[in-house]
């Protein structure tokens, strides 16, 4: 039997979603094959949980754990940590440090999947579109009449490195920009101002499944709100319907610059993109490399899609994992 620590929780506004992707995993993961761990990562501590809710410190030394005078240790990690410190590299430069397998991708494409400016940065020489952008750093001086010339009306103001819609907004009037730019400064130090794109919003999930790089079934995102913000995500303000009711050969067009983003940045593990579709084009908003694993969540919809079992799915990352 494997032991497997599911690492959840993370130092960011996304920490109580992680718990619940954290427990997802540990509910289905295969019983026969792994022993399953939950280890909270917070700022002030990193501890195991074990099922009666005690707590026993993790040793950051080599990432074990003592309980009741025996040491333990681990095999592999599971990574559900939404956000800092799991989802922007550090987490995974710390594993590879120690030698400790773990189901996400690397460090360098945490870092930098993780920073929205850089990610399309690099994915654009590549022919992968995206929207017009306008990039802040704080303290630097608003202009709000250059923000709409490059951009236009309306626009999103986004935190540069911030997930599940944290400090997003969508400004109709250059009035509003101010405003807008300082709550997405209460998620980060950095602001992308982007373009309205007016379209279908598709998630795209792509995974490595028994080592083929393999796109799942889109979802198509209809918001009842302005956009997929936090409650159309995950108060139930939204439909998410898999698959998209798009044309196969527009499936087939989205699936396909999925999957070279992926093998560009040299993914491993889950990686879930948004895109928004105007016209025949998909235009990339993004790449989350530590998607919401909740029952609800996306790429657990998309894998039941696919006609892939939750445990089939955590079973295949850590195998991944083990093998790497």
């Amino acid at each position: 039997m494997k032991h497997i620590a599911i690492i959840m929780g993370g130092y960011s506004s996304e920490f109580e979603i992680s718990l619940k992707s954290g427990n997802v995993v540990y509910q289905y993961l295969d019983k026969n094959r792994y022993v399953g761990y939950r280890i909270h990562i917070f700022r002030e501590k990193w501890v195991y949980v074990n099922d009666q809710n005690q707590e026993f410190p993790i040793d950051k030394n080599d990432f074990s754990v003592t309980v009741n005078g025996q040491k333990i240790t681990f095999d592999a990690v599971f990574n559900a940590i939404h956000g800092t410190p799991g989802e922007d590299g550090l987490m995974q430069a710390y594993f590879d440090l120690i030698g400790l397998p773990q189901s996400s991708c690397d460090y360098y494409q945490a870092a930098l999947t993780f920073n929205k400016r850089d990610l399309l940065s690099v994915l654009k020489p590549y022919g992968i579109k995206c929207a017009e952008s306008y990039y802040l750093n704080k303290g630097d001086v608003i202009d709000t009449a250059a923000i709409v010339a490059k951009v236009g009306l309306p626009c999103f103001v986004k935190p540069n490195k911030s997930g599940s819609s944290f400090g997003i907004s969508k400004v109709k009037t250059q009035a509003e920009l101010p405003i807008a730019i300082e709550v997405a400064y209460k998620e980060d130090s950095e602001i992308i101002i982007e373009s309205f794109l007016d379209g279908t919003e598709v998630s795209v999930g792509v995974i490595n499944y028994h080592g083929k790089v393999t796109v799942l079934p889109m979802t198509e995102i209809v918001s009842e709100n302005d956009f997929f913000d936090y409650e159309a995500k995950y108060l139930g303000k939204s439909q998410e319907i898999t698959p998209a009711r798009i044309s196969p050969e527009l499936t087939q067009k989205v699936s396909a610059v999925a999957k070279r983003a992926y093998e560009i940045l040299k993914m491993k593990g889950f990686s879930r993109s948004e895109f928004i579709i105007v016209g025949d084009e998909p235009y990339m908003l993004e790449m989350n490399t530590i998607p919401g694993l909740t029952t609800e969540s996306l790429i657990p919809q998309q894998a039941r899609a696919a006609g892939i079992s939750l445990e089939d799915l955590f079973t295949n990352a850590i195998e991944l994992a083990l093998t790497k």
